[in-house]
């Protein structure tokens, strides 16, 4: 019988990651694995050939983002961008992450319609096989979309990303069982499988509040290096995260002591990130607060953040529903309620030193006090 080609790409890197731990003499740091699971070319998660979005699972997707779940999004997104680029000064926007290449979509027909020009819509995404796909859905912008494979030397636009941060890999803490020191969690082969094993740190959560032992949580290294990064490089004009997580204090309040860690495969969640490598997604909530002191400390300004239902609101959503069909405005509705992505989902903006800006995405409802 021949091998499917999940069964093919995870005994594929799982050899890979066998032979990688061998190298590293026996174990692994949970950000390294994260990072092979993800991205190793060809078999991680974001580099195989496997659908990621759809919102059924009968199309052979893994999950949904807001681009997919209703065209309003980035329609409403767009008027915040219009927004930035005028106060800039600048005609450029770069995505991190593009997916499926609807956002990007989205918001080129919204600034379109607005008679907004743009130089370039670059796109900066680790996947071959996404940019392909991102290619034949955006082939109708000719010259205007582009790829890059590298930080241009200086940035002058926006800077949009939905759910990106929370695809960076993570380091896995456990609080020892006395609670008198922390763990770094990492991955070893064991008895021809891999398992976790947690050695002794210097490591630690960023937070002072209680720690129940046994607690099993994330920090963020590489989304705030990520952060600092665009910092150096964001000369004129602001950016726009959009994904699911909390503030700091929320992030490691005591309730939540299994921390954040998911995967997602099939539209079903399940908390096992060994588990068939290559063939799931794995994300951490992003903690909001560690993302807005590193983009501060490395000179951008925080100009708001906000629940995604606020935003959207805030950025003409409604207008927007009301001339829409029954189908649409159902759908939209998903990118607000509170038990969907409305609460759950936050957005931050960041603005380049010396920007004027205040963002209309953030009129009401900033929670900027909270972080």
């Amino acid at each position: 019988m021949p091998t499917s080609e999940p069964d093919s790409v995870s005994a594929a890197l799982t050899a890979r990651l066998r032979a990688v731990i061998e190298a590293e003499g026996g174990w692994l740091p949970f950000d390294r694995y994260m990072a092979e699971a993800l991205y190793a070319p060809g078999l991680g998660y974001y580099a195989n050939a496997s659908r990621k979005f759809g919102w059924l699972p009968e199309s052979g997707s893994d999950f949904v983002t807001a681009p997919e779940l209703s065209p309003l999004f980035g329609r409403a997104l767009a008027l915040q961008v219009a927004q930035a680029l005028q106060a800039s000064g600048t005609r450029d926007i770069f995505e991190f992450g593009a997916g499926s290449g609807a956002l990007a979509e989205q918001v080129l027909d919204a600034l379109a319609a607005a008679g907004v020009a743009l130089d370039h819509y670059s796109i900066m995404d680790l996947s071959g096989t996404l940019r392909e796909r991102q290619a034949q859905r955006l082939a109708r912008f000719g010259d205007t979309v582009r790829w890059l494979d590298a930080w241009p030397a200086e940035l002058h636009g926006v800077v949009l990303g939905n759910e990106v941060l929370d695809a960076m890999p993570v380091q896995l803490l456990v609080r020892s069982d006395d609670g008198t020191q922390w763990l770094e969690r990492g991955v070893v082969w064991h008895e021809g499988r891999l398992v976790f094993a947690d050695r002794p740190t210097e490591l630690a959560i960023p937070f002072d509040g209680p720690v129940l032992p046994g607690t099993v949580t994330e920090i963020h290294p590489q989304a705030e290096a990520f952060v600092r990064s665009l910092a150096g490089h964001l000369k004129a004009g602001a950016a726009f995260f959009i994904d699911y997580g909390f503030p700091e204090a929320e992030y490691y309040h005591p309730q939540r002591h299994q921390g954040t860690l998911m995967c997602h495969a099939a539209h079903r969640a399940d908390p096992d990130p060994l588990d068939r490598p290559g063939e799931k997604d794995i994300t951490a909530h992003v903690n909001f607060t560690g993302i807005a002191l590193a983009a501060q400390d490395a000179g951008l300004q925080v100009l708001g953040y906000t629940s995604q239902a606020r935003f959207l609101f805030n950025c003409g959503l409604l207008d927007l529903m009301a001339g829409a069909d029954l189908k649409t405005k159902t759908m939209a509705l998903k990118l607000v309620d509170e038990h969907e992505m409305g609460e759950l989902f936050k957005v931050i903006a960041l603005g380049a030193p010396g920007l004027d800006l205040d963002p209309i995405g953030f009129t009401e409802g900033d929670r900027t006090h909270r972080l």
